[in-house]
């Protein structure tokens, strides 16, 4: 498993090998005391890897704060067998290839989650596809139809559309029968973004002006924008909202230093002036003028919805749905060693990776392969 003891840099991910019999244990677990009966143990092929990871690896991240503190093992999803499972479980069989949800504890060769955060898997997913699909796929469904509930024919911006959720948004605004608007970051990402994920309009903000870009598309503003960028979008996004439109914020990257900016991914104490810098700049939109101009802002974090079952449930049922019929793509995955958790931070954190990073267990490889 990696193990991260204090703040920092790369060299925080620590790798320590689990004992025979252990595992890491979702936060949910005592902190809502939910019986041993109710829990699933499962030998992981694959983790995801999340910005929120890195977050909480720089010791930023408030939830992994509130509930576990230092130390602390990241991951927020895995994929892997059944290997045990409490007298309650009757939905799963020892020896099944499932995925799901862990708060916190995903990096790890052993995870032990309620039975509700676990899913079967899909017959047109593997493994290490599906390690990193249910957080960004949640994030997105949560953003897109809990908060956003565009109605056909309504004008959506994604910005980070080559993303994990970004991704995911994009599609699934297409499967509302959307007009999408999808912004990037660097011109190898245009082609996923417009022929894989079936964007209508994809704006290439290395090479033109994003919201010049923008206003051409929908001259009369967007219905709904997605926004996980921070201070250097969400004023703009804003602004460029049709009136009953609603800004979905998820996120605040452009706050953060990026791997190329940190060297040893810790951030240094003048990146800490910039963040503070940035904090200080981040738009406040007053509820008068809000009321005036007809436009709502929305934000959430996926880690205080594990204790909503029921959302969860409805949330994975309609998208496993979309994935058996073709509705929803989910792209390869790019894979790193367990052991190389750091090197998948600094390429996350790079910007220039398209997709979900995942980081594969070589016990799991080595079993399966005895195995077969």
């Amino acid at each position: 498993m990696i193990q991260i003891d204090s703040p920092g840099g790369y060299d925080k991910l620590e790798y320590k090998p689990l004992s025979v019999g252990k595992y890491t244990l979702g936060a949910n677990v005592k902190h809502s005391n939910i019986p041993e009966e109710d829990l699933v143990t499962v030998q992981t092929c694959a983790a995801g890897v999340n910005y929120a990871d890195v977050c909480i690896r720089w010791g930023i991240y408030e939830s992994a704060k509130e509930y576990v503190g230092w130390p602390i093992t990241p991951g927020f999803e895995f994929s892997g067998k059944i290997i045990a499972k409490g007298s309650n479980v009757s939905e799963f069989e020892c020896g099944e290839n499932v995925f799901g949800l862990t708060m916190f504890g995903g990096y790890s060769e052993v995870v032990k989650v309620p039975k509700n955060q676990v899913f079967p898997l899909p017959k047109n997913l593997d493994l290490k596809q599906a390690a990193g699909f249910p957080t960004v796929a949640i994030t997105a469904w949560y953003a897109m139809f809990e908060l956003a509930r565009p109605r056909p024919g309504s004008w959506i911006l994604v910005h980070s559309a080559a993303g994990g959720v970004g991704s995911m948004l994009v599609q699934m605004a297409k499967i509302a029968k959307c007009n999408v608007v999808g912004v990037v970051g660097a011109s190898h990402k245009v082609k996923v973004v417009k022929e894989t994920l079936g964007c209508d309009y994809v704006i290439d903000k290395s090479n033109e002006d994003l919201w010049s870009s923008a206003e051409k598309f929908s001259p009369n503003g967007y219905h709904a924008i997605f926004d996980a960028n921070g201070v250097a979008t969400l004023n703009d996004s804003y602004v460029h909202m049709a009136p009953m439109g609603r800004l979905i914020v998820y996120g605040f990257h452009t706050m953060l230093p990026r791997s190329n900016e940190t060297g040893s991914g810790a951030i240094q104490w003048w990146q800490w002036l910039k963040i503070a810098w940035n904090y200080f700049w981040t738009p406040r939109f007053n509820p008068l003028k809000m009321t005036s101009s007809n436009k709502s802002i929305m934000a959430f974090n996926l880690s205080f919805l594990f204790g909503q079952a029921d959302i969860l449930a409805e949330a994975m049922q309609q998208l496993l749905s979309w994935v058996e019929d073709g509705s929803l793509t989910v792209c390869k995955v790019q894979e790193y060693p367990l052991k190389d958790a750091g090197k998948a931070h600094s390429d996350l954190e790079s910007g220039k990776t398209v997709g979900k990073l995942v980081l594969t267990s070589e016990q799991f490889e080595l079993q399966h392969h005895s195995e077969n």
